[in-house]
């Protein structure tokens, strides 16, 4: 596929900040400063200058395609973020729940996670608090330090809700310049925190962290996808489609194969090798039958990586703008922290990024950036994988010290070193933004239908993280952030998943002298005001006559063209479109002399000629990304479809197991409920409120569960507990004292919550009068409630 290259009719032309530096530099501008037209007027007529709402020609027909196209990608990508989410939420669940042998009602309580049908569309009752919400995310997307800076103080745990929120809904307009930028200022301020807080050069940027993880979901949107199928697809397809093509250099693993082969050809005798299975790694290594096997093997590794290289490496200009920004920081803010580095060491920062977080996991899992249409066979799969492993360590200049095998294929580095750090390089040589984003924030600033669709969970789920996170967002109580937070109130409790809706949240800034020190930076006059309204009127009126047409004719006559447009009765748009051409360039006549005056409409005609002569060549452009964009769309839903058919694989997992492992005298139906599986529209039987069941403190530390009891001895015959189970998978622990009418402390406890503290290794849990085992715990709960509820 082509590489895709974002173009409109403003990129192929001058931007309005240069026209108007173009003119100032001219000498055109009088030095009579006149009043400046409202900042709506400025707005009307830039917008009208940089879009084609108000022309229906080929170009503009293909532009709105383009348009509508980028959008429905950019909603998408959110989906498949989602489900790409709760998929690997799923995947991890099961994984425990099979370790830890969970009965089967709470598997049910996992299986409800499957039951997550699209978030409806809704409106949002109270007007007030929309407009509240609606200045406080106009807030948050014009001034990205608020968001740069949760990020830096979230855990794992959160990001990934977080990043939703940020990635695909603040800044979710994936193809829109503005949000790209803003996006890109907020990377800039992740980026520079976290190389003032690091302590080490080897770290950076290579650990797991929340930055990390921003990082790489901002590869995943469409431009990030585009580039790597255009790039990658057709290298990894072929190497895919070659089953027996057996790369594996591991000498341990080579020799393991050879081994089974051996046995395999003799039915179960094994031939003698020239040492005896099993063997070490360095025997294997040693081995002559072994060295033999991996030599070709090395050889057709160094050739595929080479062209795998070669791709990458000529596809400099493809690569999206903002990641090659990302490079160019990563790049300035390590010179800035370590001044005496040398350039091969700021490579290997710069490839951290691209290669570690971007172009690498695509090869290692094509599948899940929808490169190929399923998983790769082993023996494809690993060799993607060494070749993984070769690019990584050419970014790195890493020696191997771990994986000693990979030393043999070490002439892959040392040839293209310099290459790669060239290529590193190059992808930093980017121009800079912020002139840009000051005119698209004026504008913004001035607009009146900027929205998010957005949900309300995520609009409450943002409102509690700033609150909780208020002290360091914005210590000053008079600060815009602190007011509008102080003016919404509480934040309301999260909505539960069924009964969550999508708005269209409107933004807009309550803060308008903010516009109007934007506007006065940017110095435009109502003269450039003019001048501009009037070249975007005339080229509407030009592209909207027939090519035929004698007024079209070159070198072009604007008076002529207007009179023209103004006296065509058949056409009252056009007419009227004439009329105010006309006044626009009589009025133009009075903000200069008679000499300028004449300098300025040659100027505007110069302009309008270009201009024109430019929209062939567009609109050739225009369909090519369209033709690419329609492939990524199409991409983007295949990939939709499998990760559903994942979840439907999941469904199928949980059905199974309760055929297999359900009781046998009645049917599995009259005791689980239906709707995890069968989904709505059948009645959910309900399940028994189990307990409370008392438990003496002594009993409970005899099962393991209690491993610190800090109450004193002489009362611990006092003590006991009480445990109930309102629903499968949910616990409510009461901790008690004889005599006390009240519990000393009370704690529900979710199987997601005992299942994710053994995945990350939490043995015990501090309940202040006692210290409990947690897999011990879980052990106790599971064998108490199930035998109870069956």
């Amino acid at each position: 596929m082509a590489a895709v290259t974002t173009v409109s009719a403003s990129q192929a032309r001058p931007t309005m900040a240069e026209l108007a530096a173009r003119r100032i530099s001219s000498g055109t501008r009088n030095n009579r400063q006149s009043k400046r037209y409202s900042l709506t007027a400025l707005y009307v007529s830039m917008s009208a200058a940089e879009s084609d709402v108000e022309v229906d020609d080929a170009l503009a027909r293909a532009q709105k395609r383009l348009r509508d196209l980028k959008a429905k990608i950019s909603a998408q990508s959110k989906k498949n973020f989602l489900l790409e989410r709760d998929v690997r939420y799923l995947d991890s669940r099961i994984a425990l729940l099979i370790q830890n042998k969970i009965a089967l009602e709470e598997q049910t309580e996992v299986a409800t996670r499957l039951e997550e049908s699209e978030i409806q569309d809704g409106s949002f009752p109270d007007h007030r608090k929309l407009d509240g919400y609606g200045n406080l995310f106009f807030l948050l997307q014009t001034e990205p330090r608020y968001i740069a800076t949760i990020c830096r103080l979230l855990s794992m745990a959160e990001i990934d809700s977080f990043l939703q929120t940020v990635m695909f809904t603040i800044y979710g307009n994936q193809y829109e310049q503005r949000e790209e930028h803003l996006l890109l200022t907020m990377f800039q301020s992740v980026l520079a925190s976290q190389f003032d807080t690091a302590t080490e050069f080897s770290s950076l940027l290579r650990a797991n962290t929340p930055v990390s993880r921003m990082m790489t979901t901002y590869t995943r949107r469409g431009p990030g996808q585009s580039y790597l199928k255009s790039v990658l697809s057709e290298q990894i397809n072929q190497l895919s489609s070659q089953l027996d093509l057996d790369l594996e250099i591991n000498p341990l693993k080579v020799y393991e194969g050879l081994y089974r082969d051996s046995y395999n050809r003799a039915n179960g005798n094994a031939e003698r090798f020239s040492i005896e299975r099993p063997v070490s790694a360095e025997d294997a290594a040693a081995n002559m039958e072994v060295l033999e096997a991996i030599r070709p093997r090395v050889s057709t590794l160094l050739h595929i990586a080479n062209s795998f290289l070669s791709k990458i490496i000529g596809s400099l200009e493809s690569v999206p703008y903002g990641i090659r920004w990302i490079c160019k920081q990563i790049r300035s803010l390590t010179r800035r922290k370590y001044p005496s580095t040398e350039d091969s060491a700021v490579c290997t920062l710069i490839g951290a990024f691209f290669f570690l977080r971007f172009i690498n996991p695509a090869i290692v899992t094509p599948h899940s950036y929808m490169l190929v249409d399923s998983l790769p066979a082993e023996n494809p799969r690993r060799a993607l994988t060494l070749i993984a492993k070769m690019l990584q360590g050419l970014a790195n200049k890493t020696v191997y010290a771990k994986e000693p095998y990979m030393a043999s294929v070490s002439a892959f580095v040392d040839e293209n070193k310099p290459r790669m750090n060239k290529f590193l390089n190059d992808l930093c040589d980017v121009p800079d933004f912020y002139e840009n984003l000051e005119l698209d924030q004026y504008v913004a600033l001035s607009k009146k239908d900027i929205w998010l669709s957005i949900t309300i969970n995520e609009i409450y789920s943002m409102h509690a993280l700033l609150e909780q996170h208020l002290s360091t967002l914005a210590p000053d109580k008079s600060s815009r952030l602190s007011v509008i937070l102080r003016d919404m109130g509480t934040t309301p409790p999260v909505l539960p998943r069924s009964e969550n809706f999508t708005i269209r949240l409107p933004l807009f800034s309550r803060f308008e002298a903010q516009i109007e020190s934007l506007g006065a930076a940017l110095d435009i006059t109502q003269a450039d005001v003019l001048f501009m309204e009037a070249k975007s009127l005339l080229i509407q009126i030009i592209r909207s006559l027939p090519s035929t047409s004698p007024v079209r004719a070159r070198p072009l006559d604007l008076h002529r063209v207007a009179s023209f447009a103004a006296a065509t009765p058949k056409d009252p748009v056009l007419g009227k479109k004439g009329a105010r051409a006309l006044e626009l360039l009589n009025e133009l006549k009075d903000h200069y002399s008679l000499q300028d005056e004449t300098a300025d409409i040659i100027m505007l005609t110069e302009e309008v000629e270009e201009e024109l002569a430019q929209l062939g060549s567009i609109r050739e452009k225009v369909l090519v990304e369209l033709k690419s964009l329609e492939a990524v769309f199409e991409t983007i839903k295949d990939h939709n479809e499998y990760l559903h058919s994942q979840l439907e694989t999941y469904k199928s997992y949980l059905r199974n197991v309760r055929m297999q492992s359900g009781p046998k005298k009645s049917s599995i139906n009259d005791r689980v409920g239906l709707v995890a599986i069968h989904g709505k529209g059948r009645q959910e039987p309900k399940t028994p409120f189990l307990g409370p069941y008392k438990f003496s403190q002594q009993a409970l530390q005899k099962e393991g569960v209690i491993v610190v009891c800090n109450v004193p001895q002489n009362r611990v015959n006092n003590l006991f507990f009480y445990i109930s189970s309102p629903t499968p998978g949910t616990f409510v622990v009461s901790l008690n004292y004889k005599g006390r009418i009240r519990g000393l402390l009370e704690l529900n406890l979710k199987l997601d919550d005992l299942l994710e503290m053994i995945g990350n290794g939490v043995e015990v849990l501090d309940l202040e009068y006692v210290v409990v085992n947690v897999p011990r715990m879980l052990e106790f709960l599971q064998r108490q409630f199930s035998r109870r509820r069956w």
